[in-house]
């Protein structure tokens, strides 16, 4: 029996540019690896704090010292996207680094992808480059592309030293077959669908 698959559409908000991947999945991941799969197809270093938030219900890795209880964080390695979205909800969110305030909508084009071609795990499609760790949020994302693109600005050589040796086009640079290549080991370590024994 095939793995029924997710078609999903991330979108980073608040940025000067659109920033958006689309891709495929397993239904059956929990929610930490599909943590990991944003990380890969966005682009971001997972160096931060996450938090999903799915019919008005958090979810993440909660901190066993947090004494406030001002919020209930389910613990996200407990939960599979398929029994989180049983109930066709086709939209939440994400939340990435809770300083700069990533916030990325995730919307589910499709409860069942069908497209016996491709791997089970791909990235179909994207655009705008992931912006740089503590860059500042949106704001800092687009101070930064206009110093970085500008010799002239005052702030070019101070970036271009932060950012090192790194050759990335911004704001402009999703490469898909970096991200699809990225994604090839860890779709290879992910567990495979039991099949169903037919007694005779």
């Amino acid at each position: 029996m095939s793995q029924v698959l997710y078609r999903l559409k991330i979108t980073l908000e608040g940025c000067h540019v659109k920033i958006w991947r689309k891709f495929v999945i397993p239904s059956n991941l929990r929610l930490d690896q599909l943590h990991d799969v944003i990380q890969i197809v966005m682009g971001w270093e997972d160096g931060h704090l996450h938090e999903f938030v799915i019919g008005g219900e958090s979810f993440g890795v909660p901190d066993p010292d947090d004494d406030w209880g001002d919020e209930e964080m389910q613990p996200e390695k407990k939960y599979r996207l398929d029994k989180l979205l049983a109930s066709k909800i086709d939209k939440f969110e994400y939340l990435y680094d809770f300083g700069d305030g990533w916030e990325h909508t995730i919307k589910v084009e499709s409860f069942d992808h069908r497209d016996a071609s491709g791997p089970v795990l791909f990235c179909l499609d994207g655009k705008g480059t992931c912006p740089p760790e503590d860059c500042g949020g949106p704001g800092g994302y687009a101070n930064f592309c206009e110093a970085i693109n500008n010799p002239k600005h005052p702030d070019h050589a101070e970036m271009k030293e932060w950012i090192g040796d790194d050759d990335t086009s911004w704001p402009d640079g999703f490469n898909l077959e970096e991200v699809n290549q990225c994604l090839v080991g860890y779709a290879e370590a992910l567990p495979k669908p039991k099949k169903k024994v037919v007694k005779a």
